[in-house]
């Protein structure tokens, strides 16, 4: 495969893994809470789950799915539904740290977000309509391969945002305020999945 495809392909990767989005949000509030561990966590459940739903996309689950009526509004409430939840329980958060690692959104839930996220549905299926020759197999192999890191140090730049927050909002008011904010910006993007 020639740079001119590779460069391109993790551009895009780049610009939509890293961008705000519902998954980077859950990422930065789980750094400010969590041990750092427990935020890489996951973002490795969320990069692998994106990456077999970009798989999936790429060898024609979403052409197949579409054939579904109402596959795409089912998507849309169904993710509106799971991240108004996240928005929920980040809203009622106490703000108080907790003294243990068992707690806190791991692996399941990361690989969950990604498969009800219209974010991550949206970038695999332009991803690999603009960057590849239909279900072409080196060609997705290669995106994905490239996406993995990528998707993988951006999510768990957010995770390390979040630790170094976390040094400035020890009161539990400050980061009950912060997880609040975070609540209101997920509970925005679910509302511009609505008009959308």
């Amino acid at each position: 495969m020639s740079l001119s495809l590779i460069l391109p392909m993790s551009a895009f990767a780049l610009a939509a893994s890293i961008s705000p989005g519902p998954v980077n949000l859950v990422c930065l509030s789980s750094g400010t809470r969590y041990p750092m561990a427990r935020g890489l966590i996951f973002v490795t459940g969320a990069t692998l789950g994106f990456i077999v739903l970009f798989l999936a996309i790429g060898f024609g689950l979403h052409a197949l799915l579409s054939q579904l009526p109402g596959f795409n509004q089912i998507l849309r409430w169904g993710g509106i539904a799971f991240l108004l939840y996240l928005s929920y329980q980040l809203a009622r958060d106490s703000g108080e740290l907790p003294e243990t690692e068992g707690h806190g959104p791991g692996f399941i839930t990361g690989w969950m977000m990604q498969w009800l996220n219209p974010k991550a549905w949206l970038a695999s299926v332009s991803g690999i309509a603009a960057y590849t020759q239909g279900a072409e197999t080196g060609q997705v192999l290669l995106f994905a391969a490239l996406y993995l890191p990528i998707c993988w140090l951006s999510l768990g730049s957010w995770v390390v945002g979040g630790a170094f927050l976390r040094h400035y909002v020890r009161q539990p008011r400050v980061l009950q305020g912060l997880n609040r904010t975070l609540a209101a910006l997920l509970a925005a993007s679910c509302v511009f999945l609505m008009v959308s």
